[in-house]
């Protein structure tokens, strides 16, 4: 696994990826970088009017909404996201300092561009909207059930998943967990 320099983890959210990112960025010893970290950053740095789709969700709910709406939100916010992203890889390709880059906004087209030599991506995908849930419950026990939220991550994961096998990116499945983390690894050393 140590043949890279950059690796960009990405999934939908509750998928498992923040959990394999730790062991991967410790063993590496590489910097962690969570993009939800990032969007943050730069809404706090930006403006709705600017940038619309950075701060869709900032006061807004997904009640209503379609799990396709939900996903061309999230798609939008990534596409976004885009050059800031950019910018992290390239510091650390151009610095020599290993990082982890993961998060539900990596998307295949964008990991794609980067893929090949110090750069590997692979997505982690959980395709069961109820195992989503139980991983939220089990994370956020203090909003309780997040039924909706958990089948618009199943849809935003299906969509990141077969996205990623168009562009011929190693999507692994989040369970078992028992080895989840060596699949990550045999995922990472493909060419």
């Amino acid at each position: 696994m140590e043949n890279w320099r950059v690796l960009l983890l990405g999934g939908a959210s509750g998928s498992g990826k923040s959990a394999l990112s730790y062991p991967v960025a410790r063993a590496r010893g590489a910097a962690l970088v969570e993009v939800d970290d990032l969007v943050v950053a730069l809404q706090s740095m930006t403006t709705a009017d600017r940038q619309p789709a950075l701060h869709y969700w900032l006061g807004r709910s997904d009640a209503g909404m379609s799990a396709d709406q939900v996903l061309d939100a999230q798609v939008a916010l990534a596409r976004a996201l885009a050059p800031a992203l950019e910018a992290v890889i390239t510091n650390h390709l151009e610095t020599d300092l290993p990082l982890v880059l993961e998060g539900d906004y990596l998307l295949p087209e964008f990991c794609a561009k980067w893929t090949g030599g110090d750069v590997r991506s692979v997505f982690v995908h959980e395709p069961d909207a109820a195992q989503l849930e139980r991983n939220y419950l089990r994370r956020e026990p203090d909003s309780g059930a997040q039924r909706k939220r958990a089948l618009d991550s199943a849809h935003y994961g299906d969509w990141l998943a077969a996205e990623a096998a168009r562009h011929r990116l190693p999507v692994i499945t989040a369970r078992p967990w028992s080895d989840a983390l060596d699949r990550l690894t045999d995922a990472v050393r493909q060419p």
